[in-house]
């Protein structure tokens, strides 16, 4: 049942979250010692410290930890040193605008390549796009993401390599505004969608032309039905369905952070905020984001075992047993 898997999916992340916690104060290091001068006195330092609660054993700092989170409180971040959950949201919004951005190219993309290529199965074009596809899916995002700010914004100077707008935007009106926002994030999108479209078109391909082998299409075709009614009405329902799981966990990990590409581009997202927090070790932004990040996950994959059950009630009695 759905039940069972939200259940399960709620234990899992409680512990994620737990076994983050005791790692990141069982390594070494001190994230008060930021906020600490060799002027300041010894028991000025103790306070700084007492202030983050780091002086108190390391149960019962979990301890108050379980207690705050069952109430939805993630604590203070230590460096922008307001509510946990008001930082993630200044960041989250612009990752789930990009993250959805690029699930959608990449499943278009991937889909009219999918389709393009299993009209001759086995031709050059099939050909060509399974070698490139392979070659994108095995091209790490770090590595793309600065060959193209070295291309296209160092040599050719035709993509901003980094943010998300220009510095006067102040003065452009909404039109321009709007394609300064899109020139920004075209590099980004790259980066972050093109491996995901080598992933959807093997898959959607592969499904394609095992749906095409199937008896029934030879039957539709000697029935009378056109190719376009078959691919539209029979091949393509069938074909994506199987689909809708990779879907759910590509769009679940795109919402939890595009990690790297935000990083390479200076972009505010979940995954700059992430790494930023990481190396200030702000305990507590760390667990708010690993904690959104996993619910992200969690949420898009139920979304897709739903959407799935409705598309084929054949799946609900498995689900159920």
């Amino acid at each position: 049942m759905l039940f069972k898997r939200v259940i399960s999916s709620v234990v899992v992340l409680f512990l994620l979250i737990s076994f983050l916690f005791f790692l990141l104060r069982l390594s070494p290091g001190d994230p008060s010692l930021k906020f600490i001068s060799p002027e300041l006195s010894p028991q000025l330092a103790a306070k700084v410290r007492e202030s983050f609660n780091l002086n108190s054993p390391l149960l019962n700092q979990y301890k108050t930890f379980l207690i705050n989170l069952m109430s939805g409180d993630f604590g203070i971040s230590y460096t922008y040193r307001i509510p946990v959950f008001s930082v993630i949201m200044d960041f989250l919004p612009f990752t789930l605008i990009f993250s959805t951005l690029s699930f959608i190219i990449q499943i278009t993309a991937g889909f009219f390549l999918s389709l393009i290529s299993v009209k001759k199965i086995g031709g050059k074009l099939d050909k060509s796009f399974s070698r490139l596809s392979l070659i994108a899916y095995a091209l790490p995002s770090f590595f793309l993401g600065v060959i193209l700010i070295l291309i296209f914004s160092s040599l050719l100077n035709i993509f901003p390599s980094s943010g998300i707008s220009s510095f006067d935007t102040d003065s452009y009106n909404f039109l321009q505004r709007l394609a300064d926002y899109s020139t920004h994030l075209v590099l980004p999108l790259i980066t972050l969608s093109l491996s995901g479209i080598a992933v959807y078109y093997k898959y959607l391909r592969e499904n394609l032309e095992d749906v095409y082998n199937k008896p029934f299409v030879l039957n539709l075709r000697a029935n009378g039905c056109t190719e376009k009614e078959i691919t539209r009405r029979h091949v393509i329902p069938n074909a994506i369905n199987p689909l809708i799981s990779v879907a759910g966990v590509e769009l679940g990990l795109l919402f939890s952070g595009a990690l790297i590409t935000e990083v390479i581009f200076g972009l505010p997202g979940m995954g700059r905020l992430t790494v930023n927090a990481i190396l200030t070790r702000d305990y507590p932004l760390v667990v708010g984001c690993t904690f959104i990040s996993g619910a992200l996950v969690i949420i898009t994959n139920l979304i897709a075992d739903v959407i799935k059950v409705k598309l084929d009630k054949r799946l609900l009695k498995g689900m159920l047993n």
